[in-house]
C-alpha cells in the first residue's frame, strides 16, 4: 500500500529586486512568482508495521506549483538536486532511523522562488563500509582513468542478454583517446573521493574539459554528432550515497551497490546520469556500470585505478615498468617441488594433452637438487607409453594478470624432446582452449636444435597457426639463458637474454586480459616435438630460478 504524505510550509516569495525604488526591467518579461507549492512523498516500503520504510532509505518526492517553470531539493545531509519536473527520487543512506530536513524551491519566472519545508524520517539500513573504505581510504582518495586497461571505456546493452558487466558493444583500447584533442581530456580527470563525518563526498577536477557522450554534447555547448571534449565547469563538492544494486548483472559479478551523486555530479565522461553502479573495487581498482541518461538500453562501463594516467605506462603505449618481484621460486630446497606453489599433472593428458604427445608424466620425474629444478624425460615404459617426463603448474597457487616472468634455463637436448616454459589462461575450463589463451615464453625442439620460440596462440591463432617468432641461441642445452616475457595491456613481447625477439599487440579483442598460470614441462613426440631418436634414453631441463614482476 503506498502512503502519501503532504507537508505545507510557510510559503516566501523572493524577488530579485535590481535597482531600489525603480520599476522592473522590461528585458526580464513578466516576474511571476510560484503559487500553490505542494509536496507529497512516498517512503518505498511503509506500511503499518514500518512506518519508516522498508530500510532501502528511498523517499520519492513530487513537487507541483502554479507558475512554476523547474525545482530544485535542498537535504540536510548536505546533497541537493536539480528536477524540472518536480520528481525526484532520494535515497538517504545513514544507518538506522533519522530525520532529515528537506527545502523545497520552485523557480518561477524573473528568477522569483517559493519555497517551503518539512522533515521527513526514514529508515536505512544499507551498509558498505569495505566499499567505503576501499572508495576512501578511510580518509581521502585520488582515482584516475585505468587508460592502460582494455575496456577503460565501453558499452553494452542494458539487457538479458549482456548482464555480465562486460561491454560488448565496444571497449576502448589502451590509451586509445590519447593524443586527440577530442577525446584526450578525458585523461585529465582527477577523481577525488573523501569521508568527512561518515559522509562520502566528491570532486571530479577535469582540467577544464569534459568529454561528451555525443548525445550530450549540447550541455557543453558543442553541436558536434560525435563525443566531444568542450569547456564544463566541475568545480565544487558533490555528496555521494550509497545503496544496493538492482542492476541485470547477475549477484556473483557485481559488489551489489551503487552510488549516487547529488547536484549532477559524475564520474568524467558525460552521459547524462548521477548513478553508477560499482561491480567490483580493490585498493587500486574500481570497475562502475552507469545507465545512459535518456536511453535505459545502453549501459556504459567505465576502469578506474589509483595509479596516475601518466604512469601507466601511456607514453606511445608502451607497457608499465614491472621491477617488483610478486611471486618467485629459487629451488633451493632439496627434494619434490615445493607444493605450496606447484601442483604436478599426471598422466598423457586427452590424445597425448592435444598434441599426440608421447610421454607419460610422473611425479617422480620432477626434483629439486642443488639449487636447480630438474624436469628429466626418460626412455622408459610407464602405463602403456614408452617415455616418461613431468609437468607441473602454478594454478590455483598463483594466478596474474599482466606482468614480467622472467627464467633462467638449460634444456634438455634429443630429437624428440619438446621443453616449454608457459602460460595459460586461468579459465581454461569454461573458456575452452584457444578461448581462454596460451603465451608460450620457451619452446625448443630436439630436432631444431638451438632455436628458440615465443609462442601466443589463441582463437583464429591456434595449433600450427599460432602467432609465433624465433631466434637462434647458441648453445641452449650447453648453458643457462634467461627466458623472459613482459605483458601488458598493449603488448606481449619475448625476449632471450634480454634481446628481444618478438613481439605482439595486446588489445580488448584477444584473451590476453585477465589471470594466467605458469606451466613447465618437457614432451616428447608429438606435433611439434616430432620424430624422436631411437638412441635417445634421457636428458634434463634445469630451471634456476622463475620470477614474477609487476
Amino acid at each position: 500500500m503506498k502512503t502519501y504524505i503532504t507537508k505545507l510550509g510557510f510559503l516566501f516569495a523572493f524577488v530579485a529586486v535590481l535597482w531600489a525604488c525603480q520599476e522592473d526591467d522590461a528585458t526580464f518579461g513578466d516576474i511571476t512568482a510560484p503559487t500553490n507549492l505542494t509536496v507529497d512523498y512516498e517512503i518505498a516500503g511503509q506500511d503499518a508495521e514500518n512506518p519508516d520504510g522498508d530500510g532501502s532509505g528511498i523517499v520519492n518526492f513530487t513537487a507541483t506549483a502554479d507558475n512554476a517553470i523547474s525545482y530544485k531539493y535542498l537535504f540536510s545531509d548536505g546533497s541537493s538536486t536539480n528536477s524540472p519536473s518536480g520528481i525526484v527520487s532520494k535515497r538517504f543512506t545513514q544507518n538506522g532511523v533519522n530525520t532529515y530536513t528537506v527545502t523545497v524551491l520552485a523557480n518561477g519566472t524573473g528568477g522569483v522562488t517559493t519555497s517551503t519545508s518539512f522533515e521527513v524520517t526514514v529508515l536505512s539500513n544499507f551498509s558498505d563500509d569495505e566499499g567505503v573504505q576501499l572508495l576512501t581510504g578511510g580518509t581521502s582518495k585520488v582515482w584516475y582513468w585505468y587508460a592502460a586497461a582494455p575496456g577503460h571505456l565501453g558499452v553494452g546493452p542494458n539487457d538479458t542478454s549482456d548482464n555480465t558487466g562486460v561491454p560488448s558493444y565496444y571497449a576502448a583500447a589502451p590509451f586509445e583517446k590519447a593524443g586527440d584533442p577530442a577525446s584526450s581530456c578525458l585523461y585529465e580527470n582527477v577523481l577525488t573521493f573523501s569521508l568527512d563525518n561518515g559522509i562520502i563526498k566528491f570532486t571530479l577536477d577535469n582540467g577544464g574539459n569534459t568529454f561528451f557522450n555525443a548525445s550530450f554534447n549540447s550541455v557543453g555547448g558543442s553541436t558536434s554528432t560525435t563525443d566531444q571534449c568542450s569547456p564544463y565547469d566541475t568545480s565544487g563538492q558533490k555528496v555521494v550515497s550509497l545503496g544496493p544494486s538492482s542492476s541485470l548483472v547477475p549477484d556473483d559479478q557485481k559488489r551489489g551497490t551503487v552510488m549516487d551523486f547529488s547536484d549532477g555530479g559524475f564520474m568524467g565522461y558525460y552521459i547524462g546520469t548521477s548513478t553508477y553502479e560499482i561491480l567490483s573495487i580493490t585498493e587500486n581498482e574500481m570497475h562502475v556500470r552507469a545507465v545512459m541518461g535518456g536511453n535505459e538500453a545502453l549501459a556504459w562501463y567505465h576502469i578506474f585505478t589509483t595509479t596516475p594516467v601518466d604512469e601507466q605506462g601511456g607514453n606511445g603505449g608502451e607497457e608499465p615498468d614491472y621491477d617488483t618481484i610478486v611471486w618467485s621460486d629459487d629451488f633451493d630446497t632439496d627434494g619434490a617441488p615445493d607444493a605450496s606453489k606447484w601442483t604436478m599433472e599426471l598422466g598423457n593428458g586427452s590424445n597425448g594433452w592435444g598434441n599426440n604427445e608421447q610421454q607419460y608424466y610422473l611425479a617422480d620425474n620432477a626434483v629439486v637438487e642443488g639449487g636447480m629444478l630438474k624436469i628429466t624425460a626418460k626412455a622408459e615404459n610407464s602405463n602403456g607409453f614408452d617415455y616418461t617426463s613431468a609437468r607441473m603448474k602454478t594454478e590455483g597457487k598463483f594466478d596474474f594478470t599482466y606482468g614480467k616472468v622472467e627464467i633462467r634455463a638449460k634444456l634438455p637436448t634429443g630429437g624428440g624432446t619438446w621443453p616449454a616454459l608457459w602460460m595459460l589462461g586461468s579459465d581454461y575450463a569454461t573458456n575452452v582452449w584457444p578461448g581462454c589463451g596460451e603465451i608460450d615464453i620457451m619452446e625448443h625442439v630436439g630436432n631444431q636444435q638451438n632455436t628458440i620460440h615465443g609462442t601466443l596462440h589463441y582463437p583464429g591463432n591456434s595449433g600450427g597457426n599460432g602467432n609465433t617468432g624465433s631466434t637462434t641461441v647458441a648453445g641452449v642445452s650447453d648453458e643457462f639463458h634467461i627466458y623472459s616475457a613482459i605483458w601488458s595491456p598493449t603488448k606481449i613481447r619475448f625476449f632471450v637474454d634480454g634481446n628481444e625477439f618478438h613481439s605482439f599487440t595486446n588489445s580488448s579483442e584477444t584473451p590476453f586480459n585477465s589471470d594466467f598460470f605458469l606451466i613447465f614441462n618437457v614432451a616428447m613426440g608429438g606435433n611439434f616435438g616430432g620424430e624422436i631418436d631411437s638412441s635417445f634414453t634421457q636428458s634434463t631441463m634445469e630451471v634456476d630460478y622463475v620470477k614474477v614482476y609487476q
